[in-house]
């Protein structure tokens, strides 16, 4: 069966070199609901600000479809500073009404759901954006126990890393006083290993394209339970 958006249609805006969002992302989706996605251009986190640079011309071309949710999709932009998630919600709706849910955004209401106020984050970036990551958390309530980056910053090479370094990468900085695992990054091969990774930590884990379609669906009164891709879909 083809499937329409029959009762949700999503339009998502995202980075250039991320091959690993969309796929992602539809394959959490529960029936009836529809990805449509448009571009900006990001070819490495040394140049991310970058993207917002034809924010309004995307959330247009999104809008022209008639959808019913847009969504700004990028952890490193949306958690470069506590006040641009509310800079971009204010662009886009300067040339829509439609709402828009946002990366950082709903990261931070995943871990509140999931009452994690103290968390290890394992990402592929440059330590420079771990730490102004770090940093955003730490605004919102939320205490990195530990971290780590890979060091990586083009969407090809994050999305070549494999699920199997993500689970060794994240059981290597497992800590019992941790209330929850973030594996950050919209163009990281993570979903396929949370509910391995959940079975093997006993904690909930969230990644940025769970948390995002998450919230973009809650937001949207869509409330199925979702399998096969941790607690925060099925659960909550």
């Amino acid at each position: 069966m083809i499937n329409y958006g029959v009762r949700a249609k999503l339009g998502m805006m995202f980075p250039s070199s991320n091959t690993i969002a969309e796929p992602q992302i539809s394959a959490m989706l529960p029936p009836g609901v529809s990805l449509h996605t448009t571009r900006l251009r990001l070819r490495s986190g040394r140049d991310a600000m970058g993207m917002l640079e034809r924010l309004e011309e995307a959330a247009e071309l999104l809008a022209d479809g008639g959808l019913d949710r847009l969504i700004f999709h990028c952890t490193a932009v949306t958690t470069s500073s506590p006040e641009i998630s509310a800079e971009i919600a204010k662009r886009v709706a300067a040339v829509t009404p439609i709402p828009l849910t946002i990366t950082s955004d709903a990261i931070v209401e995943a871990l509140r759901v999931l009452d994690a106020r103290k968390i290890v984050m394992v990402t592929p970036y440059e330590q420079d954006v771990n730490d102004t990551e770090v940093a955003f958390l730490a605004h919102h309530g939320v205490s990195v126990l530990r971290e780590i980056g890979l060091g990586l910053s083009g969407g090809r090479e994050m999305g070549g890393v494999t699920p199997e370094q993500w689970v060794r990468e994240t059981l290597a900085l497992q800590d019992p006083a941790a209330d929850a695992y973030f594996l950050s990054c919209t163009a990281i091969r993570s979903a396929d290993v949370i509910d391995a990774l959940e079975d093997a930590l006993g904690k909930p884990v969230i990644t940025s394209n769970q948390a995002t379609l998450w919230r973009a669906l809650r937001e949207c009164g869509i409330n199925d339970s979702i399998g096969g891709f941790g607690r925060l879909l099925r659960d909550f």
